[in-house]
């Protein structure tokens, strides 16, 4: 069953100057998330995956198509009645040191949204407790403040927000870029093992294919506000079709200095011979 779908979106921005046109960023994207799957959004810096996770969460405002949630128009809602669909979709953003409140203690964060949604203070403590098992923390965290944590323990933490009220998808904006390639093979773990307990979905934004081929049922690929390339993750992180996807691919960083070499010599070759 599709949860989301976002059909044609097309978003612009304006810029300085009084007579200056906005600037379209997405020019008419078209995709769609499963219950319980994992599309993984991809493409280099500026290429419109994180306003594609924005607009889906009401943060940008689209200039043309639609997003539709759980077959509802969603595109469209004002302030209120986003507020209603906070149980539903939430986000994991990219940066766990400002994502959380330096001044409230782990406890305080994860029960700020059950207590918004009306839950009593003793099922807060309880779904708390409940919410650091289930993302591998120790139920004294609550007690503590973020900067005792490392990076990959404050990324836990906002997964952990993320799933208090129990939602249907979870837009992951680049959520492991800010962290050590060992912890991040272990925040994926975690996302994948979550998903598997709750049937959550994920829209997971990365400039990273090696990290979406982890992670992905599904990957869409972004080049200057196009969708390029869409299919199964298999497919599009090891045989490319797409000229812009197979220069992601050589992107990727190797371990052998020689095979590296003649990656970076191949995707030169790709970026001066074929216009995209």
């Amino acid at each position: 069953m599709t949860l989301l779908e976002v059909e044609k979106l097309r978003v612009a921005f304006r810029t300085r100057g009084l007579r200056a046109k906005p600037v379209e960023v997405l020019h008419g994207v078209s995709l769609e998330v499963a219950a319980g799957e994992t599309l993984g959004l991809v493409g280099e810096s500026g290429s419109g995956k994180t306003t594609i996770g924005r607009a889906v969460l009401g943060l940008v405002k689209p200039s043309g198509g639609s997003i539709r949630f759980d077959q509802r128009e969603i595109s469209g809602l004002s302030r209120r009645e986003r507020r209603t669909l906070a149980p539903d979709i939430q986000v994991v953003f990219q940066d766990p040191y400002s994502s959380l409140n330096p001044a409230m203690t782990i406890g305080e964060i994860l029960s700020e949204p059950l207590v918004v949604q009306g839950t009593v203070a003793k099922g807060a403590r309880a779904r708390v407790r409940a919410l650091l098992d289930q993302v591998g923390l120790p139920s004294d965290a609550s007690e503590r403040l973020p900067r005792e944590f490392s990076g990959g323990q404050r990324q836990r933490v906002a997964i952990a927000r993320a799933l208090a009220l129990e939602p249907k998808l979870i837009v992951c904006d680049e959520p492991v870029s800010a962290l050590d390639l060992s912890t991040q093979a272990r925040v994926l773990d975690l996302f994948i093992d979550i998903q598997r307990r709750t049937g959550v979905s994920y829209l997971f934004v990365s400039h990273d294919l090696t990290v979406v081929r982890h992670i992905s049922h599904r990957v869409a690929v972004l080049y200057q506000g196009d969708l390029v390339e869409t299919g199964p993750a298999p497919d599009v992180t090891s045989t490319p079709s797409h000229p812009y996807t197979q220069r992601l691919l050589l992107a990727a960083p190797v371990a052998d200095p020689a095979l590296q070499r003649r990656r970076r010599e191949r995707r030169a070759r790709l970026r001066t011979s074929t216009a995209v």
